[in-house]
C-alpha cells in the first residue's frame, strides 16, 4: 500500500486530511485527483453506514485501475446534530434545504428555528464517522465528535460549513474562529482522522 484515496472533492477537508495523515508515508490523493468521477448514493441510515457505502464505493471503482488497486480508500459522513431539534440536520446537513442552498442561508434558518431556546438546551455537536476500505476487502470504521452549542449569530471566517454558528464555550468562540491547527486539534474530523490513522497503521502490519 503506497497510495490513499479519500472519497471527497471538498478542497477544505483535503487540507484538513493531508495535515493530519502526513506522518503515514502514503501518497495522498483526493477522489478527483485519482481521476474518478462516481456518485455514490450514500442511503444509510446513520454516520457510519454513509461512510461504508462510499468508501466500499469508490474502493471498488480504484481497484479498476491498475496503479491503485493496492490502494486504501477513506470515506467520511459528517455533520450537525442539534440536541433541541431531535439531531437535526444530522446525516441531511450536506443536503439541508437543498444541495445548492449556501450555509450562509442554511446557518441563517438553523439560528431562526432556535430563536429564544436557552443557552441550556442549545447543545450541538458536530460528528464524522470516517471508513477505510483495504485492498483485502475488510473495511474499518471509526467515529469522532466535537461537542459544543448553537451560538446567535453567525462569526468566524477561518471554518466552512455550519463552523459559524458551533460555538465552543470553554473557548469562548465558534469553531470558524479557531486556528486551522487548532480546529484539527480539536474536531470531529480531526478526532475520526487520528482514530483512523490507527487503525490504517495497523493493517500496513498485515498487508
Amino acid at each position: 500500500m503506497d497510495k490513499l484515496i479519500f472519497a471527497t472533492g471538498n478542497a477544505h477537508k483535503m487540507v484538513e486530511i493531508r495535515m493530519i495523515l502526513k506522518d503515514l508515508k502514503l501518497e495522498i490523493l483526493s477522489q478527483k485527483e485519482a481521476g474518478i468521477d462516481a456518485e455514490i448514493v450514500e442511503d444509510g441510515t446513520t454516520f457510519e453506514e454513509n461512510a461504508v457505502i462510499k468508501a466500499e464505493g469508490i474502493r471498488k471503482i480504484a481497484a479498476q485501475n491498475p496503479e491503485y488497486q493496492n490502494c486504501i480508500v477513506l470515506a467520511d459522513d459528517s455533520g450537525l446534530e442539534i440536541d433541541y431539534l431531535n439531531k437535526e440536520p444530522g446525516i441531511y446537513s450536506a443536503r439541508y434545504m437543498g444541495e445548492n442552498t449556501s450555509y450562509d442561508i442554511k446557518n441563517n434558518e438553523l439560528l431562526r428555528r432556535m430563536e429564544g431556546v436557552p443557552e441550556e438546551r442549545r447543545t450541538a455537536r458536530f460528528v464524522c464517522a470516517i471508513a477505510a476500505a483495504f485492498p483485502d476487502g475488510t473495511t474499518k470504521v471509526v467515529r469522532g465528535t466535537m461537542e459544543g452549542r448553537i451560538g446567535y449569530e453567525i462569526v468566524g471566517e477561518n471554518g466552512f460549513g455550519y463552523d459559524p454558528i458551533f460555538y465552543l464555550p470553554e473557548y469562548g468562540c465558534t469553531s470558524a474562529e479557531l486556528t486551522p491547527e487548532k480546529k484539527n486539534e480539536l474536531s470531529h474530523r480531526g478526532e475520526g482522522l487520528r482514530k483512523i490513522r490507527a487503525v490504517i497503521e495497523e493493517m500496513k502490519k498485515f498487508l
